[in-house]
């Protein structure tokens, strides 16, 4: 029996595959990030360019298990606790950008002529980056565990929450203007707070059925699963909850695919197997995001380009400019310092995956016309692609700044009572400690200078955690201690020694250097992560650096001599 070869799936996830490997490997070593080789690789299989044509109908339900996938993972990860610790910056910084980004995306649609409709779907569509891209930075700049990288995902978490309301609202919305944006039918007959409404309802039916049933049902069933010993079985329920539940959210009440794995996600998070859950499903789901993010490629005509040069290079600015400048402000208003603004705006500075799902569903209810997709698209590979050099020009806009002292005190010192203690608190510290970050280590280390009875002056940058150290007694202060006012507003001049516990080696580095600029003399501790940092620290002349791995070796170690020194020795 002869074996077929006009088998347009296999053919499509071949190519795919392979041409996204190999220009994502090219985007890599580029120093881009690989989603725009995915980009290119769909591009090159797409209808607008010669040679190899994938069946694009394929591949765009293929990119559906893309979409539900990825929305499984967010969910899978979403943290509200992480959330909740930054809610005061995130919550309304993240709402007022989507909204500015959304204005300025139907102003200028709207000076090219578009309808409302359309205009407003462009802008948000431009006013959400893609959680992907903005994870691998903080990554690559050991970020994600600073105060400031928590501060731009809780962002980005709560615009993926905006977006995920507006998968429920677009298509009700359409409804009532879709007709309308794409230039032809009648107006409809259910009023628009009517049909909103019943979507609103059936999304509130569908959030309690998940938060009553499936918070129960979905981790019982996992643990069932778990007690098989099965791994098949265990890598079947897994994508079996992801791919079932956004089907039957669809189907039963009239939410988006999207959505329904997002909450399959969320509620699977419940689990205490949630960690085997995202191992199991990560290899599938960056395999399938891939193919998603191919078949979007595919939709792309770089004709665009070259034939509305001047509208492509209009939204990228928007993207990397306007949304930028709107965060950055909107961070130094809630009185945060430089730093966090510039980190924050870096990271937002382009457009992913949720972008690309608003395309699809702005294009299937008439919301969109091909020309935005096109411009959506072009902007989403550009940004993408020199998100990189947002994130080297903030940082040299920062060490510009740290360099000139005038500067320095107008963007990082903020003219509020959480920048500086009271007169009353400074006269009556003696031989004090600063500390500077009060994170995972910096809370162990704050409890046992206290326990010492060691006077003690916390300096950190998260304004909310600052409140809560100080309604528990502590003297703390809010503001980036790579900065002499900083430090000076911490009392180092009367400090017998600072500790630097932060997260981040290149700012722990900044602050070292600040501290012995102010005071040559005084003691420092400092946490290292690895060894190479560890070097570095002791040749700078550090009282004490410690890692993590060479502690907990010591101390069992330790522990071991005591049991049986004649083995040991």
């Amino acid at each position: 029996m002869a074996v077929p070869h006009d088998l347009p799936l296999v053919s499509t996830i071949a190519v795919g595959m392979s041409l996204a490997f190999v220009l994502g490997l090219a985007a890599v070593k580029l120093r881009i990030p690989p989603i725009v080789g995915y980009l290119l690789a769909g591009v090159i299989m797409g209808p607008h360019t010669p040679g190899f044509v994938a069946d694009l109908r394929l591949a765009e339900q293929l990119s559906e298990i893309g979409i539900v996938l990825l929305m499984f993972g967010v969910g899978l990860h979403f943290s509200l606790k992480d959330l909740l610790e930054v809610r005061k910056i995130a919550l309304p910084g993240a709402v007022t950008q989507i909204a500015v980004a959304m204005a300025m995306g139907a102003g200028l649609t709207w000076f090219w002529g578009w309808p409302l409709a359309s205009g407003l779907m462009f802008g948000l569509a431009l006013s959400v980056a893609s959680t992907v891209v903005l994870l691998r930075s903080l990554e690559e700049h050991n970020l994600i565990q600073t105060n400031d990288g928590r501060i731009a995902i809780g962002w980005l978490i709560v615009e993926d929450l905006v977006m995920v309301l507006a998968l429920v609202l677009i298509p009700a919305l359409a409804m009532n203007f879709g007709a309308g944006a794409s230039g032809h039918g009648v107006a409809p007959a259910t009023p628009v707070w009517q049909t909103m409404g019943m979507a609103l309802a059936k999304l509130v039916v569908f959030v309690l059925f998940m938060l009553v049933v499936g918070k129960r049902l979905l981790p019982w069933l996992l643990t069932e699963v778990a007690r098989t010993r099965s791994r098949e079985l265990f890598t079947l329920a897994v994508f079996g909850m992801a791919l079932g539940v956004a089907y039957g959210a669809a189907k039963m009440f009239g939410v988006s695919f999207a959505l329904g794995a997002f909450f399959a996600g969320m509620m699977i998070r419940e689990s205490d197997l949630n960690h085997e859950v995202a191992d199991r499903a990560l290899p599938f789901q960056d395999a399938f995001a891939v193919l998603f993010f191919v078949s979007v490629g595919m939709l792309f005509d770089p004709a665009v380009l070259w034939e509305s040069p001047l509208h492509v290079v209009a939204v990228v600015a928007i993207i990397m400019i306007g949304k930028s400048l709107a965060a950055l402000l909107i961070v130094m208003l809630f009185g945060y310092p430089l730093k966090t603004g510039l980190l924050v705006s870096a990271g937002l500075a382009q457009i992913g995956e949720f972008s690309f799902i608003l395309t699809t569903i702005g294009m299937t209810y008439g919301l969109l016309p091909e020309e935005g997709r096109n411009l959506i698209l072009a902007g989403a590979m550009i940004s993408i692609a020199l998100n990189p050099l947002a994130f080297f020009f903030s940082r040299q806009s920062y060490e510009y700044v740290g360099r000139r002292p005038r500067l320095s005190s107008i963007f990082n010192v903020a003219d509020n009572d959480l920048a500086c203690l009271r007169a009353d608190e400074k006269q009556s510290l003696r031989d004090l400690v600063v500390m500077v970050g009060y994170g995972r280590v910096g809370r162990h280390v704050a409890e046992n200078i206290q326990n010492a009875r060691i006077d003690l002056v916390v300096v950190d940058q998260n304004r909310e955690r600052v409140e809560a150290l100080r309604e528990n007694g502590f003297h703390a202060i809010a503001g980036d201690a790579s900065y002499p006012e900083v430090l000076r507003q911490a009392t180092i001049d009367r400090a017998v020694a600072i500790v630097i516990t932060v997260p981040d080696p290149f700012e722990a580095r900044r602050i070292l250097e600040t501290a012995r600029d102010l005071r040559p003399d005084i003691q420092v501790l400092v946490r290292a992560h690895n060894d190479e940092e560890l070097s570095y620290f002791m040749e700078q002349n550090v009282n004490l650096a410690l890692t993590g791995p060479r502690e907990i070796g010591r101390h069992m170690v330790e522990y071991l001599r005591q049991m049986r020194p004649e083995i040991i020795n």
